[in-house]
């Protein structure tokens, strides 16, 4: 037996090294290639030159809060589908992003501004509290349906809790001025703008606690695929492991969508291929989601500002990870496992 533990590491340990290998090759391209030519041997070089600007002051603040989406949205799709037991399970499709942008636009609304430090803490508070609300909203619904809190009644609470929070943010919009009505449709669509330090400061200290608690918990996790019952007898305390993922989960999506917006296939698409390629386990599955789920949203930024030479515009990410996520999950879906 303890010959076989440095294989096991060893295991667990290739692909969250590949994962993040990709990441790094998805930034470097980020840094190189945008809407405009830049060279990185000039930004090196002359401190004064324009390149420099663009690539050291534009480019990497905007890829780190890139990274710092796409790896959060994806750790709590890997986390969601381990905790309720289905592949189908992730922030947008559990009301999670809903009840986030809900809290948001409600801060927003009343005039709290993202650019100042006040608001760049604020508004993703508010965010994680209309996350959680909404969590525990779809959980406590799911808990009192017909066949108890299965996964399947929690996706369909989520689904519902989901557009009640849609409608809301839109009556909210109708009570706003038409520039910052204007300002909300832009954010909800899903951006990745350049952030200031501030924010990106407090959006990676969200961010950041939440991944933390789960990878923690990630062996815990794996024990969950034997049941509720099984888990408890070998030690798992279920409703805590359940009360932290939730806790983690808000959190985090909270913190994503306050300064992004919407954002949605990261967290679905990115746990379910890695499951197929390197397996359920989760000590694997949790860190390797984190890396992949950030190199795929730095992909989709680059696509989105490559496409402004091309549109005169950016496209919202939000959009292309929709259109790039929607067939590559079809495709999944058209080849079950074998």
């Amino acid at each position: 037996m303890a010959g076989q533990t440095p294989k096991s590491k060893t295991s667990l340990f290739a692909p969250v090294s590949v994962a993040a290998g990709v990441l790094l090759i998805s930034a470097v391209l980020g840094l190189l290639f945008g809407s405009e030519n830049a060279s990185i041997v000039t930004a090196l070089a002359d401190p004064a030159s324009l390149d420099r600007v663009l690539i050291f002051e534009i480019r990497l603040p905007r890829l780190v809060m890139a990274a710092v989406a796409g790896g959060g949205l994806s750790i709590v799709g890997a986390s969601f589908q381990a905790l309720l037991r289905n592949p189908l399970a992730e922030p947008y499709v559990l009301g999670v992003s809903g009840g986030a942008a809900l809290g948001a636009t409600t801060a927003i609304a009343v005039g709290v501004s993202v650019t100042t430090l006040f608001g760049s803490a604020l508004i993703p508070a508010a965010a994680f509290a209309g996350g959680l609300a909404a969590t525990l909203l779809v959980y406590a619904i799911a808990k009192n349906a017909e066949h108890g809190s299965s996964g399947t009644s929690i996706l369909l609470a989520g689904v519902m809790v989901n557009a009640i929070a849609a409608a809301l943010v839109t009556f909210l919009k109708t009570f706003v001025s038409p520039s910052r009505a204007q300002q909300l449709m832009r954010w909800l669509v899903g951006f990745v703008d350049l952030p200031t330090t501030t924010t990106l400061v407090a959006v990676g200290g969200y961010v950041a606690v939440g991944a933390a608690v789960l990878l923690v918990d990630a062996a815990r996790m794996n024990l969950l695929a034997l049941g509720d019952d099984t888990a408890g007898a070998l030690g798992v305390d279920v409703r805590a492991l359940t009360r932290r993922t939730f806790f983690a989960t808000s959190c985090i999506v909270g913190a994503i969508v306050s300064v992004t917006g919407l954002i949605g296939f990261v967290g679905l698409v990115v746990p379910h291929a890695l499951r197929r390629v390197i397996g359920p386990d989760q000590r694997a599955l949790l860190p390797a989601s984190l890396f992949a789920g950030a190199a795929m949203v730095l992909l989709c930024d680059l696509i989105s500002r490559l496409l402004f030479r091309w549109l005169g515009t950016e496209p919202p990410v939000g959009a292309v990870t929709a259109m790039i996520g929607g067939p590559i999950f079809l495709a999944m879906l058209a080849r079950p496992n074998r």
